[in-house]
């Protein structure tokens, strides 16, 4: 068969319509339907593939020099894909001659030659991803009861190598209480795992306290679920277990007797719970704001506490549900889903606010993301970095 020869610039198309180019040691914008030898003895440089392509287009990169493995070649796909991936493609074997070949824009660039076939040419260094992890929420209670605590609100910046799969878990919120008996319900934990990562585990917001006389004090959590009405001390703790920096507040207490009936505050991952005072439900604990996504979210507000009277506990700001009322009968408020905020205690309703499901994002620079998950997270794009929202469980592989 013919062979394709490196020649210097001003040849006519040789073998498959390849118009040879001169050597390259700087980075450029590569033409369809060239080759190019590539001298990156000097430097590390990027070729950077045309902004539009045609089925069939085809671009030839060859090591000149046999100096990949020392400066690496990064290849630009400059919008489109190379072999559905967006990234830039980074090369760093010697003596590689790769075919790229445009299909569409769903597989975009594909390797026709130059690698053996089941192996990855494709070299991505190790890069930092931005994490947060935020529980689900705890429930409100019946009977005066208390607001649920905010699910636990953590963050991590780690160093992932390539193909690192990173498994992804959300917990739900606490389910609504509909019982006299029972105890308020604890968000579930979410969290982060992988080969060489530091596991982080947000644990689940605690539910509200209900009727003194069933013993049913706030539980701990994440943020703790608040007190009920005529009990000062029965308010959930939060940041339980202990994390540093801490992962959420204590719930807020209640009035210390009647007639104070309001029911305390679910903590929230930036405020303690309030308190409960005289027909008064307290407010739940704001939550925390980040930008991880590229605009300001606040999520992980507690639940707010329940009242007699119309007065109720608002629910802190990041998704905690309003407190309920006895007067004449006010629903109280769920738990916002996928914020971790707790939900609102009740006074005379059959039900209390359940607790919101948490949620996890991931922030990965766009250049190494390899668009490889599981559980479909919302994939978005802010400035130079790829963000996909967990709602469910699932997974990334680096």
């Amino acid at each position: 068969m013919p062979s394709t020869k490196v020649a210097s610039a001003g040849l006519q198309p040789g073998a498959g319509g390849i118009a040879w180019q001169s050597v390259q040691t700087t980075g450029f914008t590569a033409v369809a339907s060239r080759g190019y030898p590539l001298n990156t003895t000097s430097s590390a440089f990027t070729v950077t593939f045309p902004a539009s392509a045609t089925a069939g287009d085809t671009i030839v990169l060859v090591d000149y020099a046999g100096t990949f493995s020392t400066n690496n070649l990064t290849v630009n796909p400059n919008g489109l894909k190379i072999q559905t991936q967006t990234g830039n493609r980074i090369f760093n074997t010697n003596r590689l001659a790769l075919t790229f070949t445009f299909i569409d824009s769903t597989q975009g660039w594909e390797l026709s030659s130059g690698y053996l076939e089941g192996t990855d040419p494709f070299y991505i260094p190790p890069y930092s991803i931005d994490f947060l992890v935020v529980a689900g929420g705890g429930s409100g209670n019946l009977a005066n009861g208390g607001g649920g605590g905010a699910g636990g609100y953590r963050t991590s910046t780690q160093t992932v190598n390539s193909g690192t799969a990173i498994t992804v878990t959300v917990g739900d919120g606490g389910a609504s209480v509909t019982t006299l008996s029972s105890q308020a319900n604890n968000g579930s934990d979410s969290s982060i795992s992988g080969s060489g990562l530091t596991t982080i585990t947000s644990t689940g917001g605690g539910g509200g306290g209900s009727s003194p006389g069933l013993s049913n004090p706030g539980r701990n959590g994440g943020s703790g679920g608040g007190a009920v009405y005529n009990n000062t001390s029965g308010f959930g703790s939060g940041n339980t277990p202990s994390t540093s920096p801490s992962q959420g507040n204590n719930g807020g207490q209640a009035g210390s007797s009647a007639p104070s009936y309001g029911g305390g505050g679910g903590g929230g991952a930036n405020a303690v719970g309030g308190n409960g005072t005289n027909n008064i439900g307290g407010t739940g604990g704001a939550g925390t704001a980040s930008s991880i996504t590229g605009s300001s979210v606040t999520r992980a507000g507690g639940g707010g506490g329940s009242s007699q009277d119309t007065a109720i506990g608002t629910g802190g700001a990041g998704g905690g549900g309003n407190g309920g009322h006895n007067s004449p009968g006010g629903t109280p408020g769920n738990g916002t889903a996928n914020t971790g905020g707790g939900g609102g205690g009740a006074e005379g309703q059959p039900a209390s606010g359940s607790g919101g499901k948490g949620v996890v994002i991931l922030s990965v620079p766009t250049a190494s993301y390899s668009g490889t998950t599981t559980g479909s997270p919302t994939v978005t794009t802010s400035g130079a970095n790829t963000i996909m929202q967990f709602n469910g469980s699932g997974s990334y592989t680096a």
